[in-house]
């Protein structure tokens, strides 16, 4: 996994920026309680996303909490007093504390299914009745735009979808969530170009291969006679699923 404190100041810029993050924002926000007082939004990053959510909604009281403290400074200027450090697996919150809670891509990036069902428990813990938690679901798939970068790239060993929508589901319906909506929205700015390609596999980005793998040469052999190297292809469309605790009556 990425260094998340060495990636924070360049991390906007290399992921779509405010373009991206508007889209992300509007796609939530279609999801959220018209009534929602109280947001928490779990591993916030940089507050890219999380200072449109409450710039969008005065009347909601956004808190943002990220593990890394460099994502989180970031985080606290946007949002002065309203970020805090905290673990998603364990949140320093009473039980039905939100009326909402969401998590933007952050459930691909956890590597122990334990830890998955972690933080979805956790999510629905802080809710309160008719609270709804709101998150991106399916991220690698949605990389796979049919491009001929994907056509190369289809044969390559990859790692397990930990934020598959059936895997999400059925972990919030472990802890009483019910399925209620969907969303998707652009990954602005995130198209692949075969070099960027190249250069993202010998990160170890995207694949199970590790880098300086002889099979990962092999995949960029192919990426570097193929046109327009420069050229990004079209951008990926991120799913978003909410889920909503049943009111107590």
């Amino acid at each position: 996994m990425l260094d998340y404190d060495k990636e924070a100041e360049a991390y906007d810029a290399t992921r779509g920026g405010e373009p991206r993050a508007g889209a992300a924002a509007d796609a939530v926000l279609g999801l959220l309680p018209a009534g929602a007082r109280r947001l928490l939004d779990i591993a916030c990053g940089t507050g890219i996303v999380t200072r449109r959510l409450a710039a969008a909604r005065p009347e909601l009281h956004v808190t943002g909490c990220d593990l890394a403290p460099g994502m989180a400074r970031m985080a606290a200027v946007r949002l002065p007093g309203a970020i805090l450090l905290a673990d998603s697996r364990r949140l320093p919150f009473p039980g039905g504390t939100f009326d909402a809670v969401t998590s933007v891509w952050l459930l691909h990036l956890i590597e122990n299914p334990a830890d998955v069902r972690a933080i979805v428990a956790e999510c629905a813990r802080v809710l309160r009745p008719d609270g709804v938690y709101v998150t991106t679901v399916d991220k690698a798939a949605a990389h796979d735009v049919g491009s001929d970068i994907d056509a190369v790239l289809a044969p390559r060993p990859r790692r397990p979808a930990r934020d598959a929508c059936a895997t999400v589901a059925a972990h919030a319906a472990d802890h009483g969530l019910l399925p209620v909506g969907r969303a998707s929205f652009p990954g602005l700015g995130q198209g692949r170009s075969p070099r960027g390609a190249i250069a993202d596999l010998r990160r170890g980005w995207f694949t199970a291969l590790p880098p300086g793998d002889p099979r990962t040469e092999a995949f960029t052999d192919r990426l570097a006679t193929l046109p327009d190297q420069d050229r990004r292809r079209p951008d990926p469309r991120f799913v978003v699923r909410s889920f909503r605790r049943p009111g107590a009556g």
